[in-house]
């Protein structure tokens, strides 16, 4: 046998056994996508739950806990009203507002959090208690750090201004720096805190060096990781301005939170 008869049986095997890989790597694939899309709900699920303060009471029963207590919805940023037409879900529980974006979003005129497209239809999750009367609202916000996209879920009171958590749940910042967006005391110092001064403005703000004493607007800086702090505070006030919940927001500090 000749050495180009030899190399090219080489070559045919090679491509066979690589066209037979390939298709066992997309069968196994496709086979998984129901698993890790059920695995990506459970852990959206668990972070409202933890951003609610309710992850301790569901303690492993996360789904049932979920059910009973939120009620997720809609909300069409264009209209300011909630919504039962969206793209990629029949069930606004299942909605992921990120996934969407790639076909329902918009590139924002005032990029301050660096999202380079906005999905228009945003999530709202209602999160009640044993008698069915809401105690916290949970919205989806997320912005550039210093390295990529930044993720959390903002809790805040019924009266639609008071902060009861910030929760990131994915980024990519810096261990020690950054990363201390995760840190339990960090996340502790929002609660309490104000988004909105008297007049209705976004005064919500992260300071540099800490908050003054007394400050109800004011939230301590991430020591050592200035563009962080500063991703942080930039992504609540485009999420919180007229381009996001802010339409939202000011219905609830109005009174009309049962009705949307």
């Amino acid at each position: 046998m000749s050495n180009k008869e030899s190399f090219g049986k080489t070559i045919g095997v090679v491509v066979a056994v690589c066209l037979v890989c390939s298709i066992i790597v997309s069968g196994a694939a496709i086979g998984l996508r129901p698993q890790k899309e059920a695995n990506k709900l459970l852990d959206r699920q668990t972070n409202i739950l933890n951003a609610a303060g309710l992850l301790k009471k569901a303690g492993e029963n996360i789904v049932p806990t979920y059910n009973k207590y939120v009620e997720s919805k809609v909300l069409d940023l264009d209209t300011g009203a909630f919504t039962d037409t969206f793209h990629g879900a029949t069930d606004p529980a299942i909605y992921d507002q990120y996934k969407s974006v790639r076909k329902d979003g918009i590139r924002p005129a005032e990029d301050t959090a660096k999202l380079i497209r906005r999905p228009n239809k945003v999530s709202v999750y209602y999160v009640k208690n044993d008698a069915g009367k809401v105690e916290t609202i949970v919205l989806p916000i997320n912005g550039s750090g210093l390295w990529n996209m930044m993720y959390a879920f903002l809790a805040i009171s019924p009266d639609g201004n008071t902060v009861k958590s910030l929760v990131y749940y994915d980024h990519k910042e810096t261990p020690g720096l950054g990363g201390e967006v995760q840190n339990l005391d960090w996340i502790a110092s929002w609660n309490g805190k104000q988004l909105f001064n008297a007049s209705g403005k976004v005064a919500i703000k992260v300071v540099k060096g800490g908050a003054k004493p007394g400050d109800v607007n004011g939230v301590d800086a991430l020591s050592g990781a200035t563009l962080t702090s500063q991703g942080v505070e930039k992504s609540l006030q485009y999420w919180l301005g007229e381009n996001g919940y802010g339409p939202f927001l000011t219905k609830v500090r109005n009174g009309s939170l049962n009705n949307g």
